[in-house]
């Protein structure tokens, strides 16, 4: 299984950026899909989730401001990021969780905030 994710960038506070996270390879059966951020020197952190049902998860941080959707027949996830701030300055990483069990992750996409 291979994650490509894209749409990250530089943007002024208060911008909105969109991110891409394609899945392709041998995937039988999606469980979950969501986006992780790690910022320099912290630890990784949840950011999103949404379920093959359509059920969403979000860390506190970004309720509101975030919306996660997923396009099933592409094995596609979205992260829409609107009212950005400088502390969601970060690499996004993309996860993808099977029904099996198995659990991938993206290469990473750079978000720079500038305030």
């Amino acid at each position: 299984v291979q994650l490509q994710a894209s749409g990250g960038g530089l943007v002024q506070a208060g911008g909105f950026l969109r991110l891409s996270c394609a899945a392709s390879g041998s995937i039988f059966s999606i469980n979950a899909m969501g986006w992780y951020r790690q910022a320099p020197g912290k630890q990784r952190e949840f950011v999103a989730a949404i379920s093959s049902g359509g059920y969403t998860n979000y860390a506190d941080s970004v309720k509101g401001r975030f919306t996660i959707s997923r396009d099933n027949a592409k094995n596609t996830v979205y992260l829409q990021m609107n009212s950005l701030k400088s502390e969601d300055t970060a690499v996004y990483y993309c996860n993808l969780i099977t029904t099996a069990g198995g659990n991938y992750w993206g290469q990473g996409t750079q978000v720079t905030v500038s305030s």
